[in-house]
Formats: C-alpha cells, sequence, structure tokens
C-alpha cells in the first residue's frame, strides 16, 4: 500500500513565455523542434517515433552528454515512450508517459500536462506531473523541469 501511495507524487513547474500559445503549442508538434527544446541542460534528444493526434504514440531518446550521470535505460540514457492523451490546440497537451528501464522504481505511467494560458506578457507555461516513479528524485526531476521551459523559452522567443 505504501508503494501505491508513493507513485501518487505530483511535480509541477511553470513559466511565463514571451511567445503566443498558438507557436509554443507548434514547438511540441514538430520532432526536430521537440529534440531541440525538450531535453533538460547536459542532455541531447533524438525523437524515434513521433505520431502527434491523440492516442497516437512517441519514443524519446535522451543521453547524457557528460556521462557523470547515470541513465535508467542504460549507461548515459533515458528511453522515453508514451502518447497523447490530448491535444486541445494551443491550450493543452496531456501524455501519457512510460520509461523503458527494467528498475522497478521507475515502472508505472506518469502523466504529463503541458498547460498554455495567454497572460499578459506572453503564455504561462505550466508542467503537472502526475504518478510521479519515485525512482525520480523531486529535486532532479524541479530541475529538469525547469530547464526544459528554458530551452522551451529560448526556443520560440
Amino acid at each position: 500500500m505504501s508503494n501505491l501511495s508513493q507513485n501518487k507524487r505530483i511535480d509541477i513547474a511553470s513559466r511565463v513565455i514571451q511567445a503566443s500559445s498558438q507557436t509554443i503549442y507548434q514547438a511540441f508538434l514538430h520532432p526536430e523542434s521537440l529534440a531541440t527544446w525538450l531535453p533538460p541542460t547536459g542532455m541531447s534528444g533524438q525523437v524515434n517515433r513521433f505520431e502527434p493526434a491523440e492516442g497516437g504514440s512517441f519514443q524519446i531518446t535522451l543521453t547524457y552528454e557528460d556521462g557523470t550521470a547515470s541513465g535508467k535505460t542504460s549507461d548515459n540514457t533515458d528511453v522515453v515512450q508514451g502518447r497523447f492523451v490530448e491535444l486541445v490546440p494551443d491550450k493543452r497537451i496531456v501524455q501519457a508517459v512510460l520509461f523503458d528501464s527494467e528498475n522497478p522504481a521507475f515502472a508505472g505511467e506518469m502523466v504529463q500536462s503541458w498547460v498554455m494560458e495567454p497572460v499578459e506578457k506572453g503564455t504561462k507555461v505550466t508542467i503537472i506531473c502526475e504518478n510521479v516513479p519515485a525512482g525520480i528524485r523531486k529535486e532532479d526531476h524541479d530541475i529538469g523541469l525547469r530547464s526544459t521551459l528554458e530551452n522551451l523559452a529560448a526556443f520560440v522567443e
């Protein structure tokens, strides 16, 4: 039972980005763009499969560039696969995400929602991660989410 409650963790990060919600939404729909801004600092990304439609699947390989961090899938990679649960143009993207790992601490489905809300100076983008696997340290996840939002801002501003 305690294992179940640990998987109920929710991590949230947000940032105001000086771009329209339309521009930000479009940055999600092109694999080349996504591979540029999605990986947090210290990682690179490769989009292996990408079907941006409700029910469509995706697979992304994130590689640690400096070799000091260890990956969930191999020594220096995290392979993430999932599906698009909901796509509401210019407002929200909801994904169900699974990590390819033999470690049970990373098992389970994490739901990641990207919410775009127009504000006076651009768009407030909020990432909500529900059912975060226990193996992902909260401190590391918070840093990664903030880094990804900074990358997205740099990409679209």
